[in-house]
């Protein structure tokens, strides 16, 4: 693995219709690839955001049946791209999904997928709840894998607030970290750039997080600002707003370990009991 990459983000406005979603990504995809970037992320839930949840499960599928997947195998292949598509809603039960991400490769192959860990289940002050829990299934395992310049660690959204599973993946090997994601606007502007920032600097890792944005057909509204950001913890590129949009940025694997050579933490870390003092 060496050399550096373009990479993109790909921030997009899911509809409540599958087949809106994909024409929408697929137009951003091609943007992305026309301006040169080897590595595509589209977001959390690139297929759908439907809040009513038998509407939800009437237009999901399965894997095996997803209309959407081989589309984006087909656009990697003719692109030659590696297509990371952040998250689909996929159907694994008659009123259960996977919030599952997949890396594509430029031979069309899904070389990785990934299962949404941890569940955003919350009251916010704005009155506002979320379950996700309540239709999708939590994944039970960490993810890494090759790109042809540097280890990957796929995570997607709500993981983000579990810098554990990051600081993992780092000591397993990966230089960038996916993030793909669909924050609300609340959060993203409360804790938006600083937990992305803080992901990097704590791994030594690039951070890419391609967002969802604005106002969405199901009436539900997403923060954008998708990021790109380096090792220590500067942002490279950035969609200051939350319109559909593409952005770029060149990623220099070497300077993953440059930045871990120069505040070697995750080297310095140590085995440690916790211990309740009366």
């Amino acid at each position: 693995m060496s050399g550096t990459f373009t990479a993109a983000c790909v921030q997009m406005r899911a509809d409540i219709d599958v087949k809106a979603s994909l024409e929408q990504s697929v137009g951003l995809i091609r943007e992305a690839a026309r301006s040169g970037a080897a590595y595509v992320q589209t977001p959390e839930m690139t297929n759908i955001l439907q809040p009513d949840r038998p509407k939800f499960f009437e237009a999901i599928r399965t894997e095996a049946e997803d209309a959407s997947l081989p589309v984006f195998q087909a656009e990697a292949m003719r692109l030659g791209i590696w297509l990371h598509i952040g998250s689909l809603a996929i159907k694994i039960g008659p009123a259960q999904a996977a919030n599952r991400g997949y890396l594509i490769s430029p031979d069309g192959e899904i070389v990785a997928a990934y299962d949404k860990i941890h569940m955003f289940d919350v009251n916010l002050a704005s009155g506002q709840t979320y379950r996700e829990s309540a239709a999708y299934a939590p994944g039970d395992r960490a993810v890494i894998t090759d790109l042809p310049w540097a280890k990957l660690g796929v995570t997607i959204c709500y993981d983000l607030r579990f810098p554990q599973l990051y600081r993992a993946l780092a000591e397993a090997g990966a230089g960038v970290m996916a993030i793909p994601s669909s924050f609300t606007v609340p959060t993203g502007e409360a804790h938006w750039h600083v937990l992305m920032r803080a992901r990097a600097i704590e791994t030594g890792a690039f951070v890419i997080a391609a967002a969802q944005g604005g106002l969405h057909p199901s009436g539900r509204q997403t923060y954008g600002h998708s990021l790109i950001v380096d090792p220590w913890g500067r942002i490279l590129a950035e969609a200051d707003h939350d319109e559909p949009a593409v952005i770029c940025a060149d990623i220099d694997p070497a300077k993953v370990e440059e930045t871990r050579g120069r505040i070697p933490s995750l080297a310095n870390g140590r085995p440690f009991r916790l211990e309740a003092m009366p």
